[in-house]
């Protein structure tokens, strides 16, 4: 029995591995931050301190905006598709935060929020093949199909419901 070769794996180790192929298809700790960073700033401004900063109509820009950032981090880490518009608005909440809840949550959340936002809008996902490296040689299919040519090509299909024939468009040669 030991020299079958099988290998058994055992369930933690599978989910795991689950969670760390879930976690690379993703902006996972630009999303994380984003949200520690929302939560801290929420904090701040729920302490009972005496230097809490209320603006407006009960402070609520102060509990808005971390809690927008708090939404953002999850949409971060939920929705990878949109991570730039995200992390962008990820960002511009941070700053605000610093002028509505005690200057960003005494600048640590400000500072985890511009941090995961900046990861999340740098993040890219990872392609399935691998690219080759400078100076290899081309694969055969680019080969095979000629040398490329440079400029604008000879003629351009008519636009849909523009009235135009699908006549090749020359150019005349400029007068000398």
């Amino acid at each position: 029995m030991s020299g079958t070769g099988t290998h058994r794996v055992s369930p933690g180790a599978r989910a795991w591995r689950g969670f760390r192929t879930w976690r690379r298809s993703r902006p996972f700790w630009g999303g994380l931050l984003v949200l520690l960073g929302g939560t801290e700033i929420l904090m701040t401004v729920w302490a009972p301190l005496g230097v809490v900063l209320h603006v407006g109509m009960q402070n609520f820009i102060g509990y808005l905006l971390p809690f927008v950032i708090i939404l953002l981090g999850v949409l971060l880490i939920l929705n990878p598709a949109q991570h730039v518009f995200y992390a962008l608005i990820a960002m511009v909440c941070g700053l605000g935060t610093f002028l509505t809840s005690n200057m960003g949550g005494f600048l640590i959340g400000l500072l985890l929020t511009l941090v995961g936002g900046a990861l999340g809008f740098a993040w890219a996902p990872i392609s399935a093949e691998p690219t080759a490296p400078p100076g290899a040689e081309a694969p055969d299919d680019a080969a095979a199909s000629g040398p490329a040519t440079e400029g604008p090509p000879a003629a351009f299909p008519p636009l849909p419901g523009s009235g135009q024939s699908a006549a090749p468009v020359t150019q005349k040669p400029a007068p000398q």
